[in-house]
């Protein structure tokens, strides 16, 4: 696929410019000077020929072609074809190459790309940029290595790029983070590329003029920016991811780990020279391993004793496989999701200070195409898994702090924070929605400790949790608020809805046996539903259903109370 030598704009240090390998070629798109400077360190080893595609004459996309022609010519002999998109712009071109940076002519080819014979050239396609080069300006069509790939150049529009792009199609796409003419502006154009994006069109945004912004756009919208060639990282690369990631943990005032362990991403693949790294966090509780970074999809949840994960986890060791797709550990079930191609794969599992492995580091697709080298890459990897060992182990204090230790569910401090970042809009009036809840507790508890034993009463209220996290559906949770109490909270429900689904949990519970050290016996539970009213606080929302659940348990029990 297309790799980039920079995807910044104009006034980036590196500005946007991408290539792929044909045969014995290498396929430059356009070549700014900050790419040359790449360029002249790439191993060309097996390199006979270079095409350069122009798509405009702007000096941030051509100010290096004449430098890379007198550089090849001069030290390897390697011939370059520079392909114009259109007889006006060859002949530019040519005087530029000729009249201004003095190549001579013998030293490299140029033609019309409709007339040169590429044959990964399916189409030239005419757009609009600026005006002063209004009828210069293009994007291509291209065949790379199998893939219906569709790169923009600069433009203002994608209109004359649709009929090209089908769901199994590549897009490379120039955006821009704040509205200007020449260029396309991401708010405007991001609900279409959410739209092909969600029909299985791989989209990558490149010409970027704020990174940072326009990750904050896309994120969780399986977009993506364009892959940057990366095969060594420098000072600066390291000490910018260091610097945001010092000053994101100086700032980190709502406990959220999420940004910090992004950064730890950023670091291990420039290190590295990866495409793709996520952490992996180990859920002791649920014997899970879940991360919701680098492969643009949901939050992926993996039994913690399966794949290349958990195989380094169990065996406390680091894992490489070079050869995924015939490695019986490595679960392909995300490449067939998303589409991705993983080539190489390298799990460090990482530790807590006190020797506990709490996760794991992955790291995918090494840019040199070599491969990992377990010894070497565990070497330069070391710094990031350690930090990420670190603030995992932050993580994971945080975690048990909102987590009861003997029914495994959030307690009253997990629900403050859940509210807090979850579901604060349905009292702000941020939705329309309603959000209901009820409270329900275990039907004369003392009883269970007092004729069998508190062993007994804690495995009573173990089960009784299980039972209710059972019933949660997506996005709902349950708590354990005090004693024999819970609380379920369930967004985007009508009071209806929970009144159904606890009548529903109070038969379950009703017909089901509760081990109480080493008997079964038969409890009910009782409740209170209520549906949050906006501009009330949280306290006095729990306070109406909690005594809906007062006249539950005073009329009986083993019931249901909506009003």
């Amino acid at each position: 696929m297309i790799k980039f030598l920079g995807r910044g704009s104009a006034f980036a240090d590196e500005n946007n410019s991408a290539f792929f390998k044909y045969e014995n070629k290498l396929v430059l798109i356009d070549c700014p000077m900050s790419s040359f400077t790449r360029i002249k360190k790439m191993d060309l080893t097996g390199i006979e020929a270079v095409d350069i595609l122009i798509t405009h004459t702007h000096a941030d996309h051509i100010s290096g072609i004449a430098m890379l022609i007198d550089f090849l010519y001069f030290t390897t002999k390697i011939r370059v074809t520079v392909i114009a998109p259109c007889e006006k712009v060859k002949q530019n071109m040519i005087y530029n190459l000729t009249e201004l940076d003095g190549c001579e002519s013998g030293w490299y080819d140029i033609a019309v790309a409709t007339e040169c014979g590429a044959p990964y050239i399916k189409a030239v396609i005419p757009t609009h940029h600026t005006e002063q080069l209004e009828g210069k300006c293009f994007g291509y069509n291209l065949d790379v290595n199998g893939t219906n790939v569709i790169y923009t150049g600069d433009t203002n529009t994608l209109e004359p790029f649709k009929p090209y792009i089908t769901d199994d199609s590549a897009v490379y796409v120039e955006v821009s983070s704040i509205p200007v003419p020449v260029h396309l502006h991401l708010d405007d154009i991001l609900p279409y590329l959410k739209e092909i994006s969600a029909k299985g069109t791989k989209v990558y945004l490149m010409h970027l003029d704020n990174e940072r912004a326009v990750e904050e756009k896309i994120e969780g919208t399986g977009i993506e920016l364009a892959p940057l060639n990366q095969t060594a990282i420098t000072p600066d690369m390291l000490f910018d991811i260091t610097d945001k990631l010092y000053k994101t943990t100086c700032n980190n005032t709502e406990n959220d780990h999420t940004a910090i362990f992004g950064y730890l991403t950023a670091l291990g693949k420039a290190i590295i020279g990866a495409d793709r790294a996520s952490f992996w966090k180990w859920d002791k509780r649920r014997h899970e391993l879940w991360t919701t970074a680098a492969t643009g999809v949901d939050k992926i949840v993996i039994p913690d004793n399966t794949g290349l994960v958990g195989k380094a986890i169990t065996n406390k060791c680091v894992v490489v496989t070079n050869d995924p797709y015939n490695d019986p550990d490595f679960n392909s079930s995300v490449d067939k999701k998303t589409g991705y191609v993983t080539k190489s794969v390298m799990v460090l599992p990482v530790a807590d200070v006190n020797g506990e492995f709490i996760g794991a580091f992955q790291l995918i697709n090494k840019f040199d195409d070599k491969g990992f080298d377990i010894e070497e890459d565990s070497r330069k990897l070391s710094l990031p898994a350690l930090i990420c060992g670190l603030a995992l182990e932050s993580d994971t204090f945080l975690d048990d702090a909102h987590h009861d230790r003997l029914t495994k569910l959030k307690n009253r401090i997990g629900f403050y924070s859940d509210f807090s970042k979850r579901y604060m809009k349905y009292l702000d009036g941020k939705t329309d929605k309603p959000l209901s809840m009820f409270i329900c507790d275990i039907d004369k508890f003392k009883l269970v400790n007092d004729t069998y034993g508190h062993n007994a009463g804690d495995q009573v209220l173990e089960h009784a949790a299980k039972l209710l996290m059972d019933s949660c559906e997506e996005g709902e949770n349950a708590y354990r608020w005090g004693g024999e109490e819970f609380i379920i909270l369930m967004p985007d429900t009508t009071l209806e809805q929970a009144t159904e689904k606890a009548e529903k949990l109070r038969k379950t519970i009703e017909a089901s046996d509760f081990p109480a050290d080493g008997i079964f016996i038969k409890k009910t539970m009782s409740f209170g539903v209520a549906t949050f009213v906006p501009g009330k606080s949280i306290e006095d929302n729990v306070s109406i259903a909690d005594g809906r659940l007062y006249t539950a348990k005073e009329t009986g029990r083993n019931k249901v109370v909506n009003s």
